[in-house]
């Protein structure tokens, strides 16, 4: 990993088309990379899909963990669990084919909003300008958010129960007792996943790959997609590898902060 890395960020600083001779563009590719509309719309694409990725499915993963907590022990409690679990061991190709289907004009998702009589929002989901963003970044979220209940769950049972029955014996009700025995005892979980989850966020290439390339236009073109397009149909290495550099510290900017507050928590 090393080693790609500071190649990458050798190849940063020149004009190079991948085959013949480079030359020395100093800092021109990054000045490019923030000066150019299209690479700057990516990075707000994948800003955007942090709410998708993140946002979405670790409060959706606290939800079901806490009704999952709540489940008594048997076989639907596991039956939800794998449920749950079973996107995030799905390749994100296949996941990404899937959605196409189910958002095609006569997939799945239209389909069942005309049986329910919602036809009129029917619409090609992945075509539009103002949906194809929100299409794509509701994969992610169904991809991650088994993950986040299966780890917020697994979190869940290691908080003390003696906990519980001390907030339940001082009156307090569920929404008091997740606030202040189960949130603080699921801080370092939350940590790890909001890290994973903006990594997924702002690295996604697989999903958007399979499903829109990055269009209509740049509606969903993000960094992954820019820096292959760059790299390998216009044959500028040194831009896209100034435009990864960019990425990685964008990630880390986004990252650090998660875990040095986390770190401070403890």
């Amino acid at each position: 990993m090393i080693y790609p890395l500071i190649t990458a960020v050798r190849y940063s600083f020149y004009s190079w088309n991948g085959i013949g001779a480079s030359t020395w563009a100093g800092i021109d590719n990054y000045v490019r990379v923030f000066t150019d509309p299209e690479l700057l719309i990516s990075i707000v694409n994948a800003l955007i899909l942090i709410v998708f990725f993140t946002v979405i499915p670790v409060a959706s993963g606290l939800a079901l963990a806490t009704l999952i907590r709540t489940m008594r022990p048997g076989p639907f409690a596991a039956i939800a669990r794998t449920v749950l679990f079973l996107p995030q061991i799905i390749p994100l190709v296949a996941a990404g084919i899937a959605w196409s289907w189910m958002y095609a004009q006569t997939g799945t998702i239209n389909t069942i909003l005309d049986s329910v009589g919602l036809g009129f929002l029917s619409r090609s989901w992945l075509a539009g300008f103002g949906t194809a963003l929100p299409a794509v970044g509701l994969i992610g979220s169904w991809v991650l958010t088994g993950l986040c209940t299966i780890l917020l769950l697994t979190g869940i049972g290691k908080i003390d129960t003696s906990l519980y029955e001390a907030a339940r014996l001082d009156g307090a009700g569920w929404w008091r007792e997740f606030v202040t025995v189960t949130l603080p005892g699921l801080r370092r979980e939350i940590a790890v996943l909001v890290t994973i989850t903006v990594i997924a966020a702002l690295s996604s290439f697989d999903i958007i790959y399979t499903t829109t390339k990055g269009g209509p236009g740049t509606s969903t073109l993000v960094p992954g997609i820019s820096i292959f397009r760059l790299a390998f149909t216009q044959s500028e290495v040194g831009l896209a590898s100034a435009f990864g550099v960019v990425l990685l510290a964008l990630v880390l900017l986004a990252v650090l902060p998660i875990q040095l507050l986390a770190r401070e928590r403890d």
